[in-house]
């Protein structure tokens, strides 16, 4: 997966290589062979890139000689990591969500009411446009969301009636006013919230803001998470992504190796192009390649629609187990056709009941791919992921966000949430990413709750479940510091194996290569 900008050839000197083990339960490696233990020292490196590979990698405390074409770059012993990769991400909704009101500080409906009120008020009386927010999490609120709260802080306030659309935090719910629901054509939700298919085409018509605008917003989070060390995301935006992807690298949008993740509106496309999953897509410089089918096979724990062998903590009625969107029976046949033509599957399961129909269906097609989130998993079913060698595609900053609200509604199956040192010790394949907005696209966040299992001061939760920091980051990798890897690089300015806590989070990251070019640099 190389491209064909030019790169030209860079000789780093000076380069401590973190070791990472090569798979589940594997040794530590720099090459691909055996290497240092990772609480050992590093005996700095010289890396040559060309041609967007790593081209040679001198023995430790050793030199490379520079040629006269080499640019040479000291890296004064910083610590050098295959570039990292986020494998969960809807670039589109967190480009927006970069830009709109954010309202997840709030722990009640009134509070986030009083919030929207104060963002009207700043635009001013005149202005009734309608205002998008993005961030509620109302699992832990004492009173629900409904559009009479929000109805009435903006007649309190003096305000006139204006739509307004508040999207949760986890992309399966919003909450809206009567405006709103007027606006929209919304009928048979007169409590203002709509939830998994009653709300996925609205959240698509709310993205449609002109081309170029979200492009120069989606460069703008793309800088921001190259920044970050970021060399590759998979992209499971609810678009046609390879199209998109097409035009944005036509355009000069190179910071990013992009998976390009297609729906099933869009599946018989690319079967049309005989794209399967990890070829390169034409005219991209080798930067885009075709990703996985993404299927949603229930919806979400905060949204409480995650669908569950058991009902949830204190919920009654026909959706007390969560909500399946779609069935095995439907399931299957979409999978069997991706697998015909060789496109791996990605399927959303977060409840145990919606992780247990999704191994169903990859052992009935023998489909290759992953479950994303698998949040909450039967026992049993930590050893089919390894016996199917489906990747467990998680995202553990999640953890930090819906511990409370795990504890709130599953209870005693708090146990069995975010299993990731299990999943690890059964031999299977763990891939990092954010879902990016419902987390920020920063994979230091992800490896720091992998390893900690804390954030903002709290006690470690389940550290049962804590993962070693090798594990951790090479679950956010997809090369190797090694000749003929990708020159995907990034650059630290502190030894990520023995940083913890909020430093680990902050990971203060010099600079970032993609195919040997500079995407970031602060030296």
């Amino acid at each position: 997966m190389t491209s064909t900008l030019p790169t030209g050839s860079t000789l780093l000197r000076h380069a401590r290589v973190v070791p990472l083990p090569d798979g589940p339960g594997a040794a530590p490696s720099v090459t691909g062979t055996s290497g240092d233990h990772p609480d050992g020292p590093h005996d700095p490196v010289d890396v040559r890139l060309e041609d967007g590979v790593v081209a040679a990698v001198s023995a430790p405390g050793e030199r490379l000689d520079p040629r006269p074409w080499d640019v040479v770059v000291d890296l004064d012993g910083r610590w050098v990591l295959p570039g990292l990769w986020d494998h969960h991400v809807h670039m589109g909704q967190w480009a927006l969500a970069r830009q709109r009101f954010d309202v997840s500080a709030a722990t009640s409906a009134p509070e986030a009411a009083a919030l929207l009120v104060g963002r009207l008020r700043e635009r001013g009386a005149d202005d009734d446009s309608l205002l998008m927010a993005v961030g509620f999490r109302d699992g832990l609120w004492p009173e629900p969301p409904t559009a009479s709260v929000l109805d009435d802080a903006l007649a309190a306030a003096g305000l006139r009636p204006t739509p307004v659309v508040v999207v949760c935090g986890d992309l399966h719910s919003a909450w809206l006013s009567t405006a709103a629901l007027r606006r929209f054509g919304v009928v048979g939700h007169d409590d203002g919230v709509l939830r998994e298919e009653d709300w996925f085409p609205l959240l698509a018509a709310l993205q449609e803001v002109p081309t170029d605008q979200l492009d120069r917003w989606v460069g703008d989070a793309a800088a921001a998470a190259a920044a970050r060390g970021v060399v590759g995301v998979v992209d499971l935006e609810m678009a046609d992504n390879v199209s998109v992807w097409e035009r944005r690298v036509a355009g000069g949008m190179t910071q990013l190796r992009v998976a390009a993740g297609i729906w099933r509106d869009h599946l018989d496309r690319a079967v049309a192009r005989e794209l399967a999953t990890g070829d390169v897509v034409g005219g991209t410089h080798g930067l885009v390649t075709l990703g996985p089918f993404k299927v949603i096979s229930d919806g979400s724990l905060n949204t409480r629609t995650a669908y569950c062998h058991d009902p949830y903590d204190g919920l009654h009625g026909p959706d007390a187990h969560g909500i399946l969107n779609v069935a095995g029976d439907e399931l299957v046949p979409l999978m069997a056709y991706a697998t015909r033509h060789d496109i791996h599957c990605a399927i959303h399961a977060i409840g145990d009941r919606a992780n247990a129909l999704a191994l169903d269906a990859f052992e009935a097609t023998r489909a290759r791919g992953s479950v994303e989130h698998a949040q909450l998993l039967a026992d049993d079913d930590v050893a089919r992921f390894a016996r199917l060698g489906v990747v467990a595609s998680v995202q553990p900053e999640h953890a930090m966000d819906d511990r409370d609200v795990v504890e709130r509604y599953w209870g005693d199956r708090a146990q069995r949430t975010f299993p990731l040192r299990r999943l690890h010790e059964a031999g299977v394949r763990l891939a990092f990413g954010s879902d990016a907005p419902v987390a920020p696209l920063d994979p230091w966040l992800a490896v720091s709750a992998a390893v900690d299992r804390a954030r903002d001061g709290r006690e470690p939760w389940q550290p049962q479940e804590a993962l070693p920091v090798g594990v951790a980051l090479a679950a956010s990798v997809r090369s190797r510091v090694a000749v003929g890897e990708p020159a995907d690089l990034a650059v630290l300015d502190a030894d990520p194996l023995t940083t913890r806590g909020a430093a680990l989070r902050a990971m203060p990251v010099a600079a970032t290569l993609l195919a040997g070019r500079w995407t970031h640099r602060t030296f």
